[in-house]
């Protein structure tokens, strides 16, 4: 069992940065692959990073490549997402997500059995 707890969203300008930051409880944590996932009213939940259960490989949308950053630390059981060059367009609840072992994909919502409660980003144009 893993349990994941968001922290870190908030108001920011077009421009700006954000630090988003999701603590795991669970002995499973650091096996894992994690991932971050949003979703903005009216659209449908979207895939953002992911991060192999070493740290060693991440990956991106589109969207976010070369603006957005994952990392982890498996000692304190924490995942971050670094926003920086925030977008109007990037405004959603961010959602942090505990891989699946036998997934087959970073991707997809259905690759992940462990879900935060959200935490809401917010950018003014």
């Amino acid at each position: 069992q893993v349990q994941l707890v968001e922290s870190g969203g908030g108001l920011v300008q077009a421009g700006g940065s954000l630090r988003l930051s999701c603590a795991a409880s669970g002995r499973t944590f650091s096996s894992r692959a994690m991932g971050w996932f949003r979703q903005a009213p009216g659209k449908e939940r979207e895939f953002v990073a992911a991060i192999t259960w070493s740290g060693g490989y991440t990956y991106y949308a589109d969207s976010v490549k070369g603006r957005f950053t994952i990392s982890r630390d498996n000692a304190k059981n924490t995942v971050t997402l670094q926003m920086n060059s925030l977008k109007p367009e990037d405004a959603a609840a961010y959602y942090c997500a505990g891989g699946k072992y036998s997934r087959s994909s970073y991707y997809r919502g259905t690759d992940y059995d462990y879900w935060g409660q959200g935490t809401q980003v917010t950018v003014s144009s």
